[in-house]
């Protein structure tokens, strides 16, 4: 219940991914240049600087009511945004600068509740949960594309309204579960935790399945009777999973029956077990010894001579797990590599996805706008799915989850480089698939990457400090591409007025900020590969060490 609870919550919630579907209102009725614009999208994108104020809240707070702050603060945010879009008040920019500040703050409260949520519930398969939770976040734009045109399809600005009320609603849905959690779950049965991973791949199943629906029937929902029944097939699938219990404990009995031969086994889906981390740290206590508490122990795998081979060396992770406060993590080579690849991947993925909607109007696709936020969304999803891989393939294909991060970076430069070459609709629709999928797997490893690399007490601080690298990339490749439009606005022919908004058109609009874009997602995937390189070392031995605990 609680999967599937955090899954609602989690679905219903991403509703910073809708902003390119109704920027262009916004930016027409407050009159405002692109760089303004840019700034308000900043703003919403501010709100992760400010998760450390929904841990304090949980110390003094119950969870459910951390829940309800969250959807009051999306409902007075997005809500009197609506009102403003609607003409019905009007506000000043710096007003609405701070209600999209709001808006921001409710969606990282959101994601603090259903993180804890995983947390305090999985404590064995804590990776699957979060990766199947956040993923989907990345749905979102698509449900609620289905709601808007199954309601009023001729008004873009709908969506703030929408974005103000179905987290409230939501939340309401998602108490009852919330309420019922076991109060000590250190007393569950053995046979709970032995049928979760059964579960888990049940929810995955279905969790593509609902991906694939959204995906592909989404461009059949511009007629509202039609959406209707599409959004009502995507409602039946996000409900799907409460038969799954059932399903699981009628498989059990089945095999008990029948087939006793049948096993699911565990241990394959786990990130990190405790009792393998404890004895893995007693394995390598001799080295740490060796270097006096500072883990600057070597491996003979990369040359220590030359420039190349120390800096490699240099500091480098040799213990997964190892908790790190945050004096000794900003002191880290291994983080700033993360960061950077973090900050040069994911985070402009992000400001893509935000520019989406002035993307398409400035070359001429601007009735496509929803199509290719739902095609973000849902490539976005997808991607996320794909981060359970190292989970799923551990006891088949091993490789260093730092090592998947890298292989997800690839297709971001690929994409940019694209639409420097070419400004046609099937390149701007696979270029922004491409990107979609790459900053999901992000997004969603992110978690799991800090947890592993930093100790998993300390995950919730230092991922926080991780995703700063959010904000200050909003405003930073969101500035760059706001610059280039309006000077190509203004010296365009091409250029026309909506409202008192200057609109630019033609390709040159973003052409520079592509090049720009791709060039630093591609420093993004070097950073990743280093990062890879310094700790593939220390995810071998983890390995190797799990295997010799599995044999003992």
């Amino acid at each position: 219940m609680i999967v599937v609870a955090t899954t609602w919550i989690q679905a219903f919630t991403g509703t910073n991914f809708d902003f390119s579907s109704y920027s262009s209102d916004l930016k027409s009725v407050l009159g405002i240049s692109q760089v303004q614009l840019n700034y308000l999208s900043v703003a919403s994108d501010m709100g992760k600087a400010f998760g450390w104020c929904s841990g304090v809240s949980l110390m003094y707070f119950p969870l459910w009511a951390v829940m309800f702050m969250a959807a009051f603060l999306g409902l007075f945010g997005y809500g009197l945004q609506w009102l403003v879009i609607q003409r019905v008040i009007s506000l000043p920019y710096f007003l609405v600068f701070f209600l999209c500040l709001l808006a921001g703050v409710s969606i990282c409260w959101f994601n603090t509740v259903c993180y804890v949520l995983c947390i305090r519930n999985f404590t064995v398969n804590r990776a699957l949960a979060l990766s199947l939770t956040i993923s989907f976040n990345g749905v979102s734009a698509a449900l609620y594309t289905l709601i808007a045109n199954a309601i009023n399809p001729s008004d873009t600005s709908f969506y703030l309204f929408l974005n103000a009320l179905v987290p409230l609603f939501t939340s309401g849905v998602a108490l009852i579960p919330i309420l019922r959690q076991p109060p000590d779950l250190q007393q569950l049965p053995a046979d709970s935790t032995r049928r979760d991973p059964l579960i888990f791949f049940c929810l995955y199943i279905l969790a593509i399945m609902t991906g694939l629906y959204l995906l592909l029937l989404n461009s059949l929902s511009s007629d509202a009777s039609t959406a209707r029944l599409l959004f009502a097939g995507a409602t039946a699938l996000l409900a799907l999973p409460l038969c799954l219990p059932g399903i699981v404990y009628a498989r059990e009995w089945a095999c008990r029956t029948i087939y006793a031969s049948f096993r699911f086994d565990s241990s394959s889906f786990n990130l990190i077990d405790p009792d393998v981390m404890e004895l893995r740290k007693e394995l390598i206590g001799n080295d740490q010894l060796i270097s006096n508490g500072v883990n600057t122990t070597s491996y003979s795998v990369i040359d220590k001579e030359g420039c190349f081979g120390k800096v490699m060396e240099k500091d480098r992770l040799t213990v997964l797990g190892e908790e790190h406060p945050v004096r000794l993590l900003v002191r880290r080579w291994d983080f700033w590599l993360y960061f950077f690849a973090y900050f040069c991947g994911g985070t402009i993925g992000l400001v893509y996805s935000n520019n989406l909607g002035q993307i398409a109007q400035s070359l001429g696709y601007s009735s496509m706008t929803s199509s290719l936020v739902t095609l973000y969304s849902s490539c976005s999803f997808f991607g996320r799915l794909l981060s359970a891989a190292p989970d799923f393939l551990r006891d088949k294909v091993y490789f260093a989850r730092t090592g998947w991060l890298a292989v997800a970076l690839v297709p971001t430069p690929i994409a940019f480089f694209l639409l420097v070459a070419s400004g046609s609709e099937a390149v701007l629709r696979a270029s922004t698939g491409l990107i979609g999928m790459s900053s999901g797997f992000v997004f969603s490893a992110a978690v799991s990457v800090t947890s592993e690399l930093f100790g998993p007490n300390s995950a919730g601080l230092n991922h926080n400090i991780l995703i700063t690298n959010i904000p200050i990339g909003s405003l930073l490749y969101g500035l760059l591409a706001a610059l280039v439009y309006d000077a190509n606005a203004g010296s365009s022919v091409q250029s026309s007025l909506l409202g008192e908004a200057t609109v630019c058109m033609g390709r040159k609009c973003y052409l520079q900020t592509f090049i720009w874009w791709a060039c630093i997602s591609l420093l993004g995937l070097v950073s990743s590969f280093l990062l890879f390189l310094r700790t593939r070392q220390a995810y071998s031995h983890f390995e190797r060490n799990r295997n010799r605990t599995y044999c003992f």
